[in-house]
């Protein structure tokens, strides 16, 4: 793990440009292209190997390639990967007993994306409203949060509040409102006689990794119950393990009516999400009235009961916990020019850039050359997400290269 400048070479220049030639440019990466990866590291073409920590968005919890995952994928890969659900296969049941027991509900609904399962969750809350609560046809209302980050679809970007996420893609459906995140009595004034349900992160992770004030989710559980309105907690980037409890939930002792549940659930391996909930709230969902020809697919199925398997073991949540207290006390040692806030929790953490610094992307640039990854959240936040593998010297280090970076 020596210092030195990384520049672009020309295996790598010439990869990007083909990519800039023949793919859609919703992302501007940084320049580096990889070709493998183990636990915390990756390697690019260059043949420089860099320290990843932004994990996918937490998809990596587990790190890259973690043996036991790679292990299930590939015996699975051999015998089934997908029946489609029209036929029951022979690694569904467990897979829905696995996740039901980790999050302490009745029943699974198994998805592919993030954005799937949010929408999935938005439609359960809403023939919940219809069914059970009795909200007149069509009049169903879903309170959201004002900074949220929920996913890419045309509904979910309708209820965004980031101009980047929703300008241009309108008209948008009705139904949803927004409150400012972290308050309860906003959040509570706004519901209605046909509100069904309250959609938050415990954690909001692109708005710059905001943690709510104390107290607040347990507020809202409060508020949900007293006012018969379900609580959809997105656990997408902030569960399995990445704040030190399986869930962010957890730190309040709360529990949400539906966990919404993706990335880190395929273990970095392949796409798997799913929606978790009761069966007071699952059972209003028939047959025909939704599905995916591959959530719930064999190879899906197999990844996700071996993430349970490593999550309930406890040693990532320990380690999140860990790890994430000293990294955050080394965070909070950076020179006050540089860094007006650090926030998160667990192995999670968003480095607010003091007043006068250059962007984040450009600190982000300025890690890759001392063979870091990570990744800005809009302007001025740094993301800090390592893998739940990572050791604690690793840490030490890429907080060195950012206190490098920053003062460079």
């Amino acid at each position: 793990m020596s210092d030195g400048v990384v520049s672009v070479s020309d295996a790598t220049r010439e990869q990007l440009k083909r990519a800039e030639e023949h793919s859609a440019h919703n992302y501007s990466p940084l320049p580096v292209v990889i070709e493998s990866g183990a636990g915390a590291w990756v390697k690019g073409i260059d043949g420089v190997d860099y320290l990843d920590v932004l994990a996918g968005y937490s998809a990596l919890n587990f790190g890259h390639a973690h043996p036991a995952l790679v292990r299930v994928a590939r015996e699975q890969l051999g015998r089934l990967t997908l029946t489609s659900r029209a036929f029951q296969h022979d690694r569904f049941a467990t897979f829905c007993e696995d996740l039901s027991r980790l999050c302490r509900k009745d029943a699974v609904l198994p998805m592919n994306t993030g954005a799937e399962a949010v929408e999935t969750a938005l439609k359960l809350a809403r023939k919940w409203g219809y069914d059970v609560k009795g909200v007149p046809p069509g009049r169903a209302e879903v309170i959201t949060c004002a900074g949220n980050f929920h996913g890419r679809t045309i509904t979910i970007v309708g209820f965004s509040s980031d101009p980047d996420a929703y300008a241009g893609f309108g008209p948008y459906p009705a139904g949803f409102s927004s409150v400012e995140y972290g308050n309860a009595a906003a959040l509570e004034a706004a519901i209605t006689e046909n509100t069904v349900a309250v959609l938050l992160e415990p954690i909001q992770g692109e708005a710059g990794v905001l943690v709510p004030p104390p107290g607040y989710l347990a507020a809202v559980r409060d508020i949900c119950t007293r006012r018969g309105i379900l609580m959809i907690a997105d656990e997408i980037q902030s569960g399995l393990g990445r704040t030190g409890d399986t869930f962010a939930c957890d730190h309040e002792n709360v529990t949400p009516d539906v966990y919404v549940l993706g990335k880190a659930l395929g273990g970095g391996l392949m796409p798997v999400s799913a929606v978790v909930a009761d069966w007071p709230v699952m059972a209003v969902i028939g047959p025909g009235q939704h599905g995916s020809t591959f959530g719930g697919n064999p190879l899906a199925c197999a990844v996700g009961s071996a993430v349970v398997d490593l999550l309930e073991t406890g040693e990532y949540q320990e380690r999140s916990r860990e790890l994430g207290a000293y990294l955050h006390d080394m965070l909070s040692q950076l020179p006050p020019e540089h860094v007006s806030e650090v926030r998160g929790r667990g192995l999670w953490a968003g480095v607010q850039l003091a007043d006068g610094m250059p962007a984040a992307r450009t600190i982000c640039e300025r890690l890759l050359a001392r063979r870091v990854l990570a990744k800005d959240a809009h302007e001025g936040t740094i993301r800090i997400a390592p893998p739940l593998v990572i050791e604690r010297d690793e840490l030490t280090w890429a907080v060195e290269q950012l206190a490098d970076a920053l003062a460079e």
